[in-house]
């Protein structure tokens, strides 16, 4: 299974994807367990989060383009509110 990426991406990368029309997920500071039943790419417009997995901690925010695998295990830990464009599948 590959990790999760992290990566800033170039504004032409973001408008190729349509990224600002995908859907917008919101979440206050929380922490929670969460598993992918499908690849989740997103773009996160605000906030700070790390993704505990058993391969280690990834954290990441605004600015920042972050792919998930299908079928990673891991617990969220948000640390100041996120909002974020994603787009599942």
């Amino acid at each position: 299974m590959s990790e999760i990426k992290v990566e800033k991406p170039a504004k032409e990368k973001l408008k190729s994807l349509d990224v600002e029309n995908w859907p917008v997920w919101e979440c206050e500071p929380s922490a929670f367990d969460w598993e992918y039943d499908s690849n989740e790419d997103c773009y996160i417009l605000e906030g700070s989060v790390t993704v505990k997995t058993v391969g280690g901690d990834v954290s990441f925010g605004k600015g920042d383009f972050v792919s998930f695998p299908r079928g990673l295990k891991c617990r969220w830990v948000v640390a100041e509110k996120v909002r974020k464009h994603y787009k599942l599948g």
